[in-house]
């Protein structure tokens, strides 16, 4: 399989059907010589209209807990940006509806085969989570960012970056003194400038 061949498989799936109906193609990001695989939820409405992933506040917020420029994030040969569904799943009673269950498992291993150079997959959120750490996450979701030296040097598990977390934040102060120093230390190892750290 193809990049190409891939795409045009999911645009042409029946379940993906509304989605071409109304002009939306799938909305991720891939390339052969990736090296990160930011692995999120599904795109926002915002984002899906625009064509554009991650383009929004949390995908700023992203950048900066990341360490890298726009132009950086958008370069599919460096990142890979594979949300659990390539669509957005509509608005539900209390905010966006959940991705749908057999996407990532559908799409996402053809996907990642593609990508032999990925030393680096950050998960996003607990749907992410809980697909990729079967069987290897915590209680919850906030256990399970906290032990994120568990799962070094390949995986590190974030909570979403939308600026609706603030009081997550607030409360998790480790999040930012503690994970964000490493996450930045191994995206930029990752991308190939390594620096010294100790974990």
């Amino acid at each position: 399989m193809t990049f190409n061949s891939i795409r045009a498989e999911i645009i042409a799936h029946p379940d993906n059907a509304w989605a071409a109906d109304l002009g939306f193609l799938p909305l991720y990001a891939a390339g052969p010589r990736a090296r990160i695989a930011i692995i999120g939820q599904a795109p926002g409405r915002k984002a899906q209209e625009s064509g554009i992933a991650w383009n929004d506040a949390s995908g700023l917020k992203l950048l900066d807990w990341l360490g890298v420029t726009e132009t950086q994030f958008r370069d599919p040969n460096l990142f890979a940006l594979l949300p659990m569904d390539f669509y957005y799943p509509g608005k539900g009673a209390s905010g966006d509806l959940p991705p749908r269950k057999s996407f990532a498992a559908r799409w996402h291993g053809p996907l990642l085969e593609l990508m032999p150079e990925i030393t680096l997959t950050i998960l996003i959120g607990s749907y992410a989570q809980q697909h990729y750490l079967a069987g290897r996450t915590k209680r919850n979701l906030t256990e399970t960012v906290h032990a994120f030296r568990d799962y070094l040097p390949d995986i590190i598990p974030v909570v979403h970056p939308s600026p609706l977390n603030f009081r997550w934040q607030a409360r998790n102060p480790w999040f930012v003194t503690d994970l964000l120093p490493v996450l930045r230390d191994r995206v930029t190892t990752a991308l190939g400038s390594p620096r010294a750290a100790e974990y």
